[in-house]
């Protein structure tokens, strides 16, 4: 009967653990959107770990990178350290022609963040049913010039019940309606393990 009882137990709290990290996720990056911050991708000099462009600059993955690591996530250690192990998976070569990682922008690159979420998270059907994307999820588009771009869907909605994504497309961090405005070209739910 113990024995029962503590695999229900464990049964019910591992939804709600990754609902709660969804929900602070999301919380975390509707944050990001009161900060002024003006789109820069120039490559920088960060520290390591924890390294990070001026807090006054940023572009879409920043978004991502900060909101992650506002719950003690560094996903430049994380992106940079499996890059180490699985160059050849990550298509810096074919697309920057890079033969070795680097630290100071790997994780800043949505091509680099869609292979690191499908082998470290979940990589999940692309839909056009709104109801398939969750708070916390994370979506990358393809934006008319082949630029790729990429949010978080938040826990607010439009009328029409489509979530609103978290994101900077030029703009700084916002919140927009913005969902299938673009071709959807990955769909992600990354929830790590918090120490």
């Amino acid at each position: 009967m113990f024995r029962l009882v503590l695999l229900l137990v464990g049964a019910v709290s591992l939804p709600v653990l990754g609902s709660t990290f969804s929900q602070q996720l999301v919380d975390a990056a509707l944050a990001r959107t009161e900060h002024t911050v003006i789109y820069n991708g120039a490559y920088f000099a960060l520290d390591y770990p924890n390294g990070d462009v001026p807090e006054h600059f940023g572009v879409c993955t920043d978004v991502l990178i900060r909101s992650y690591r506002a719950l003690g996530i560094d996903l430049q250690v994380q992106v940079h350290e499996d890059m180490k192990q699985h160059f050849a998976q990550y298509p810096s070569k074919r697309i920057w022609g890079l033969s070795r990682t680097d630290r100071n922008i790997d994780h800043r690159r949505v091509p680099n963040l869609q292979v690191f979420f499908t082998r470290h998270g979940e990589s999940l059907a692309v839909s056009d049913s709104a109801s398939s994307y969750l708070p916390g999820d994370i979506v990358t588009w393809m934006l008319p010039g082949n630029l790729p771009h990429i949010g978080i869907v938040s826990d607010q909605y439009t009328a029409a019940g489509v979530p609103k994504i978290v994101h900077n497309i030029g703009l700084g961090p916002q919140l927009n309606d913005m969902l299938f405005s673009y071709q959807i070209t990955g769909h992600y739910r990354y929830l790590p393990e918090v120490d």
